[in-house]
């Protein structure tokens, strides 16, 4: 039995999580953490049933005493996941991650503090069996096609951007793809941000609207063709295989992965 704790679990994604825990076999539920105090419970919240008796805490260390989870599922903010991960390290919990928004340094030394710990930890810019593929086919496509521009779009309440997946899919197309800059030398923007983000010479555009949950699409352009690689999350439900395969994984391994591709 894997015991499992999670950060979010209020959240759309988070509430997700918690049933799909909940009704997993071989994984077993016993903390969550939030940021405030809102019940002892989760039984107590109306997003829950009354059985779910799961503790909640609003500290790590606290949660980390009483229940000694083996996993941390994070899936709060960007505001809050660079030190919960680095928190779980330390704490020999092993660190499941679907919040984006790290930067390089944080990054180099999350990697190394897994490597010191000898302990796994495992962060997924996207959880969507689908979206990983998607950034592995658009990596294939980047080796016969230069030209490229990324478009992800998500609902309004997203906080980073560009997404976690956007950013990934740039990074790994960038590992086979001669940097260049696209479009006419001389063009200029008459509305700052028209372009979108520079990465590499790539363009990467961001989307925010209610409606959408998780949507990404990669067009290669070349002499008389397009090709275009698109994803689409309709609902959260598609990121919870993902999750728990992440889960099940990262109990056996003892370095840091980025990037749901690189365990498939």
């Amino acid at each position: 039995m894997i015991k499992v704790a999670i950060a979010g679990a209020r959240g759309k994604m988070g509430i997700e999580a918690v049933h799909t825990v909940m009704k997993r076999e071989g994984l077993a539920l016993v903390a969550v953490l939030d940021y405030k105090e809102i019940g002892a419970t989760l039984g107590e919240l109306e997003q829950f049933p009354n059985d779910y008796q799961v503790p909640i805490f609003t500290s790590f260390d606290e949660l980390v005493a009483q229940t000694q989870p083996d996993v941390l599922i994070d899936l709060t903010n960007p505001q809050s996941v660079y030190e919960h991960t680095k928190q779980a390290l330390l704490h020999k919990v092993r660190p499941v991650i679907g919040t984006t928004g790290f930067t390089e340094e944080q990054l180099e030394e999350l990697t190394q503090l897994a490597q010191e710990q000898q302990i796994g930890c495992i962060i997924a810019p996207n959880f969507a069996l689908g979206a990983v593929l998607m950034m592995k086919f658009a990596k294939e496509a980047a080796k016969y096609f230069s030209d490229v521009e990324i478009i992800e779009m998500h609902h309004d309440k997203k906080l980073d951007a560009p997404s976690g997946t956007g950013v990934k899919t740039a990074q790994m197309i960038a590992e086979v793809r001669q940097a260049k800059e696209q479009g006419h030398p001389d063009e200029h923007e008459t509305i700052t941000g028209s372009r979108g983000g520079d990465f590499d010479g790539m363009r990467i555009h961001s989307v925010r609207l209610p409606g959408l949950v998780a949507h990404q699409q990669v067009l290669f352009g070349g002499e008389g063709q397009l090709l275009t690689i698109r994803h689409d999350s309709l609902n959260r439900e598609s990121f919870m295989s993902g999750i728990v395969f992440c889960v099940e994984t990262v109990v056996g391994i003892e370095h840091l992965v980025y990037g749901l591709e690189n365990i498939l």
